[in-house]
């Protein structure tokens, strides 16, 4: 595991029980994390979410005021298209429907209580490593966009002179051709 993803990841855990929160928070204690809030009135999760700018969710789906699929449509809502976002939906909901629903709103993935703490951990950075190497690929792509736009105006410079060393030479051409029919 990569320490530099432990260590600068910042997590934010909605879920209205506090004994649910406080064992979310040890875990993540527990393997390194030091960057985590949590929101137990879910009505505050997308004001927190906003202010904190976490790079995992961990989510649970059954909370009074906003349950986690109004969450999960309202975050989907404000992401940008090209961004990737992980959810952790934790829950003792282990219908069918409901892992399928959350999945379709946006969740990465799924877990059902009770939560085995290993687990939780490894999928939680499994999810975190997915979001970094994600964040990555932007950058990568950010500077290839820049590098390829700067060649581009290089290209279109040296185009520019070649045509006017072109006309030079064609000009120069013909300078002779002149002077060469009228010494015939």
């Amino acid at each position: 595991m990569n320490p530099e993803i432990i260590q600068n990841s910042r997590v934010l855990i909605s879920y209205d029980q506090e004994a649910n929160v406080l064992l979310l928070q040890r875990i993540l204690e527990h393997h390194g994390y030091c960057h985590f809030r949590a929101v137990t009135d879910s009505s505050r999760a997308i004001e927190e979410f906003e202010t904190f700018q976490p790079d995992l969710l961990l989510l649970d789906l059954m909370m009074p005021k906003v349950n986690g699929y109004a969450i999960l449509r309202d975050l989907t809502a404000q992401l940008a298209a090209d961004s990737y976002l992980p959810v952790l939906v934790i829950t003792a909901d282990i219908s069918h429907e409901a892992r399928q629903r959350a999945l379709t709103l946006g969740a990465r993935d799924f877990l059902t209580k009770p939560i085995d703490a290993t687990e939780a951990a490894l999928r939680i950075y499994n999810l975190l490593e997915t979001r970094w190497l994600y964040r990555r690929i932007q950058h990568h792509n950010t500077v290839l966009e820049e590098t390829v736009a700067s060649r581009t105006i290089e290209l279109r410079e040296a185009h520019r002179r070649l045509a006017i060393l072109d006309d030079a030479k064609s000009d120069f051409l013909k300078l002779i051709s002149q002077i060469g029919r009228a010494h015939v």
